[in-house]
């Protein structure tokens, strides 16, 4: 019978252990030949010293420095935002530590995945045509559009809750008061959505619908254009319909320049449509659907052929971090990191403001000086500007992340780092561009869920892991994004929302190496469209560009 442990310390040097299960006051701790009793309760998740500390001790996690206590902390106290407050180590330019220990990947070296395979040697794990404004003007024709193709090609997801307010109308109907309708037990009875679609080999259409292209700043601009590029030329991408107004700052001569440095023998389907060129919207209607229907049937001729796993690029992510998102799910993505860097594969890890705090480790790991300076630039210029505006990356962690033990900036960081395990840092990259060299890549975007994500997939991720403590939804029009509950409670909690259970390591069921070739097993079978992702079901088609303003 496997004993779950009650607490753990993560590094050697760590002052504070973390609790495993709600832990009493009373209960007896015993660590390293010493014996304490906690003076009050301490929640799953959270942590407590291991001695007493003064005002002004440091605080360490991961082996690293994670915060300050602001007042005298007895032994076995429980850390909070009310007796420690953010703190990390300052880095500079160091020696190159690239000495890393490759694990062992002889169960998937000959292993494959069925994809799409590109004419510039990439491969996707779907086949989408895409349907895109280059500017907020043309959103309502992308919708018109959206409306007209969804059903009659057999993509338009099933109905969800129509059933339900079916039987709200007829309780209304028949006279049922607001609290008989508040108190009903509504059936949910929906009819089975069979999916006839007429391009078989076409994953989908998306529509991806944004608030940007002008009224901003040239910059933004600029970025947009160089973030639809990165989706145009994806791999999970067939062709594109373009419609742009005209007089915005995101310029079609923009968005085919920003085409041509990611791919300069782009050839699929793409087709620009400008409203202030064709003038009547209803002939710009005609001729963009005509197109699009003769783009999906060339679409529908690629077929899924072998492809090795050389050819995944995967995008890690986190959001909705607990307390254990540091020592389940992350760490079992950094062990998959580097099986899949192992293999020749490309690793995404971005959310720079998750990284505070370990930069110095990262930048030590950076391939070579160039590329370590350039990581640790875009870290100071992005916390200076966050400065300026009145916050920092100290203001990173959520209400949710601290409620749960995430308590500073620097303990989510340490965390959240775990993900792209120990192999050296091949790129650093700047939002907008493309991060798929073979190896770990740096990937400068927000911590927002949704904006990194999104930056991710623009930058190459044929698939996205993603890691959640407290349950989050998001999902991506054109990857698929696989989401891993770092306890068991969430998954059991949330199965509709989540595919992959990473608390059997907090469990003791499941070492960190077992999880993570679970988890690659299931990225293989989505890669090749066998299995199908919990955000791909719900139709989670989350889309947001990154202003280029302060978002963490």
């Amino acid at each position: 019978m496997t004993t779950i442990r009650k607490y753990l310390q993560i590094h050697p040097s760590d002052n504070v252990l973390v609790a495993l299960q709600d832990l009493p006051a009373g209960e007896v701790i015993q660590f390293n030949g010493d014996r304490f009793i906690l003076p009050a309760a301490v929640a799953a998740k959270h942590k407590f010293s291991i001695e007493a500390l003064a005002p002004e001790h440091e605080i360490h996690m991961y082996g690293v420095l994670v915060g300050r206590t602001n007042k005298s902390i007895h032994q076995g106290e429980a850390i909070t935002t009310e007796n420690i407050y953010h703190a990390a180590n300052d880095f500079k330019l160091g020696k190159r530590k690239l000495d890393w220990h490759k694990p062992d990947v002889s169960n998937f070296s000959d292993r494959t995945f069925m994809g799409y395979h590109r004419s510039n040697g990439t491969v996707g794990t779907g086949n989408y045509w895409l349907v895109i404004p280059l500017v907020f003007c043309e959103n309502r024709n992308v919708l018109v559009m959206k409306e007209a193709f969804e059903e009659k090609l057999g993509f338009k997801k099933a109905k969800s809750y129509e059933s339900e307010v079916e039987q709200l109308v007829s309780l209304y109907k028949t006279g049922a008061s607001i609290e008989q309708l508040l108190s009903a037990d509504l059936l949910g009875a929906k009819a089975a959505h069979q999916e006839h679609r007429l391009f078989p080999n076409v994953d989908g259409i998306k529509f991806l619908n944004h608030e940007m292209g002008c009224g901003g700043t040239r910059m933004d601009s600029d970025a947009l254009c160089g973030l639809l590029a990165g989706y145009i030329t994806h791999p999970n991408v067939a062709g594109a319909t373009i419609l742009s107004l005209g007089c915005q700052h995101a310029q079609a001569s923009i968005l085919r320049d920003e085409i041509a440095k990611r791919d300069p023998n782009f050839d699929k389907p793409l087709y620009i449509f400008e409203q202030q060129k064709i003038g009547s919207e209803s002939v710009l209607l005609q001729e963009a659907l005509k197109h699009t229907f003769a783009g999906l049937i060339q679409a529908n001729q690629q077929e899924r052929k072998p492809a090795g796993l050389d050819k995944l690029c995967i995008g890690l992510e986190c959001g909705g971090s607990d307390g254990f998102s540091g020592i389940s799910a992350n760490p079992a993505l950094g062990y998959l990191s580097d099986m899949l860097v192992t293999l020749g594969g490309s690793v995404i890890l971005s959310e720079f403001p998750e990284l505070c705090g370990v930069e110095q480790e990262l930048s030590d790991r950076c391939k070579d000086e160039e590329t370590a300076l350039r990581f640790m630039q875009l870290m100071k210029t992005y916390n200076a500007r966050a400065e300026q505006d009145g916050s920092g990356f100290y203001a990173n962690p959520s209400p949710g992340n601290i409620r749960d033990g995430l308590i500073t900036d620097a303990i989510k960081s340490a965390g959240a780092a775990k993900k792209g395990g120990t192999s050296p840092v091949q790129a650093v990259v700047d939002y907008p561009g493309s991060a798929n060299t073979p190896g770990l890549n740096l990937l400068c975007t927000p911590g927002n869920d949704v904006e990194s994500t999104t930056a991710e997939v623009g930058a190459g991720a044929n698939v996205v892991l993603f890691t959640t403590g407290l349950g989050t939804p998001t999902g991506n029009p054109i990857a698929p994004v696989v989401k891993l509950s770092t306890n068991t409670k969430t998954y059991e909690k949330m199965p509709d929302i989540i595919d992959i259970n990473c608390g059997t390591i907090i469990e003791g069921r499941e070492t960190i190496g077992q999880a993570a070739e679970r988890i690659l097993d299931f990225v293989i079978e989505v890669a090749s469209g066998r299995q199908i992702p919990k955000a791909v079901k719900l139709g989670q088609d989350d889309f947001i560009p990154w202003r280029r303003g302060v978002s963490l």
